[in-house]
């Protein structure tokens, strides 16, 4: 929200929530409607093609969203070193409703214009026409808008809204007030009229400029740099023409520096050029993959938990996962797609990445799901991509490597004993969580305690728990003989049979407190 929210800030469907996309219905209805009774001659393609394009343009968005995530992680090519708090991602969640202005904005114009409708494929007139408008009128008239808008009276009601995220997304590009958006829709019509009303529109013309909008935004805010030097080499004019990440980085660091859109030309004509502009390129382009002090590898669970990742979907990621969702059932290609990527590539993958202080931390993520844990012919082929994660960790500096969920099995590889007898000489420490989870249990058991009911599975964290009470001058008792000679080793002979049930605390096999 901009500091001193102005007029017509909030979208018009925002108290829909996420049935805003039912405005659409009435033309995607019609629309199906045209191509189910109308002849092949008779249909309208450009009409036809509106909601596919909206669904391509979101799409296009996630994948960026997605390949940004997994890049600023890794470390290469990051321009600004901070980490995305969960504020900007709920600032930012909104991003699709620019879509819908623009899918509303189109059947308009197609059922109000005559030259709207009907549009041929291609023609090269049109498309050239596109160019020029967009390279004069669009590139010029945005750089005066932008920099009014960075005036203290539109910027404090208007575009501190966009200006809110300092590491930017992909899709914090089109994270603006809706009276800002409008402004913006009224820029880029300018070659989209230009050519519907001079006869020269096509659907290239039409959908392939809003996709190369699409393309330079999500490129300008996508905090890694991605394009190499060669390009500026070959031919040198290009640094007027196109903009990189690192340019609109600045912008965003600066708030008074680099305002064009996509084509720096006129930052240099008008002295607004940031003159960190190349440093900051140059050191983007060399920056290597960071080197973690702390790695916690941990693995997928059902196939749907990819759409739940950081690199996956925000507003899955934001709730708690549950396959009964409906909506979760359109999306089995895509899971079935990832499913094949996972056992085709089969390597680890880092997840998300954390700051705390000066210390680095990074999660990996195993290919493998719950279910292939629990099979005793995937136990090897799991110990080792935990083994080579463990080594690549090992090589990058890590200084502890944290075993997460079931890569920790005490059947799978004894709490990681395993690696450490495998590979005696690692500096990387690996640690299983055993200790928090009994620190846990510990500080859950109410003080004055003076006994405690033992029953279950007698694992590392149990025997753990078990000393730790009994050094704390608790008594344990057990429900069978066998249990307590198996935890005497660790207790000093302290437990003992329970024979009158009588304690008021007791920890069960799955070590919560009953």
């Amino acid at each position: 929200m901009a500091t001193k929210p102005g007029f017509l800030t909030d979208w018009p469907w925002k108290h829909l929530g996420s049935f805003k996309y039912i405005i659409l219905a009435p033309w995607a209805i019609q629309s199906i409607y045209s191509l189910a009774t109308k002849g092949k001659n008779q249909r309208d393609y450009t009409n036809l093609l509106i909601i596919p394009f909206l669904l391509s343009r979101a799409l296009h968005n996630q994948i960026w969203i997605s390949i940004s995530r997994h890049r600023t992680a890794k470390g290469n090519n990051r321009i600004v070193d901070r980490s995305i708090e969960f504020e900007q991602v709920d600032r930012e969640s909104n991003w699709d409703d620019q879509i819908l202005l623009n899918g509303i904005l189109f059947y308009l114009f197609n059922t109000t214009m005559a030259k709207a409708s009907f549009l041929p494929t291609w023609r090269t007139d049109g498309v050239v026409i596109t160019i020029l408008l967009h390279a004069g009128p669009v590139e010029y008239l945005y750089y005066w808008l932008h920099r009014a808008l960075h005036h203290h009276y539109l910027y404090s009601r208007y575009h501190s809204h966009h200006h809110s995220s300092i590491v930017t997304e992909p899709i914090t590009s089109v994270i603006h007030p809706f009276a800002e958006h409008m402004a913006y829709f009224l820029l880029f019509s300018i070659p989209l009229l230009g050519t519907v009303l001079t006869g020269t529109a096509s659907l290239v013309s039409l959908f392939g400029y809003i996709t190369y909008i699409d393309l330079m935004n999500n490129m300008g805010h996508c905090n890694f740099e991605l394009i190499p030097k060669w390009a500026f080499s070959i031919f040198p004019p290009l640094k007027y023409l196109m903009y990189t990440p690192s340019f609109h980085s600045l912008h965003h660091t600066q708030f008074r520096t680099n305002y064009s859109l996509f084509m720096p030309f006129y930052d240099y004509i008008h002295g607004t050029m940031d003159k960190t502009t190349d440093a900051l390129y140059e050191t983007s382009l060399e920056r290597q993959e960071d080197s973690p002090d702390v790695v916690h590898l941990t693995h997928l669970t059902t196939p749907e938990s990819i759409f739940h990742l950081q690199v996956g979907f925000a507003s899955f990621a934001s709730r708690p996962q549950s396959s009964s969702i409906w909506y979760m059932w359109l999306m089995w290609p895509i899971t079935c797609w990832s499913m094949m990527l996972n056992f085709i590539y089969g390597g680890t993958f880092i997840v998300e990445r954390n700051l705390f202080n000066k210390l680095k931390l990074q999660s990996w993520a195993i290919p493998r799901y719950s279910l292939q844990y629990s099979l005793k012919w995937q136990g090897e082929a799991i110990n080792g991509l935990i083994e080579e994660a463990i080594l690549e960790a090992e090589a990058g500096g890590a200084k502890v490597l944290s075993l997460g969920l079931l890569n920790q099995g005490e059947e799978l590889n004894r709490n990681g004993a395993l690696f450490i007898e495998r590979h005696p000489k690692l500096t990387t420490k690996i640690v299983d969580g055993s200790c928090l989870a009994v620190a846990v249990v510990l500080n859950s058991i109410p003080k004055g305690t003076t006994e405690v009911l033992f029953r279950g599975a007698l694992s590392k964290i149990a025997h753990a728990i078990v000393s730790a009470l009994c050094h704390q001058g608790i008594q344990v008792a057990t429900f069978y003989e066998n249990e307590k000679l198996k935890l005497s080793a660790t207790s000093q002979g302290k437990v003992v049979l329970s024979k009158s049930f009588t304690q008021k605390v007791s920890i069960n096999m799955s070590l919560e407190l009953g």
